[in-house]
């Protein structure tokens, strides 16, 4: 396990001090940990999204490209 310095003002770490019973860095690592998984799922979430985008993008063009609508450009 790698350990990591943190820097927090005087009077949050006085008050961390009147909670004794929390381990606070136990707190800390499920709170990290907690927040990569958000970030995972919305940078999973952006990449269907962009799949997506581009699958749709290419359904329109090839639909789009048609000769019934070449017609129109006769009009």
């Amino acid at each position: 396990m790698t350990n990591i310095t943190l820097s927090i003002e005087d009077s949050v770490y006085k008050r961390m001090k009147e909670c004794s019973e929390i381990k606070w860095s136990e707190f800390v690592r499920r709170i990290i940990k907690k927040r990569l998984e958000e970030l995972e799922k919305i940078n999973k979430i952006d990449e269907e999204s962009i799949f997506t985008m581009l699958a749709s993008e290419e359904v329109l063009k090839k639909d789009w490209d048609n000769e019934l609508d070449e017609r129109w450009n006769n009009v």
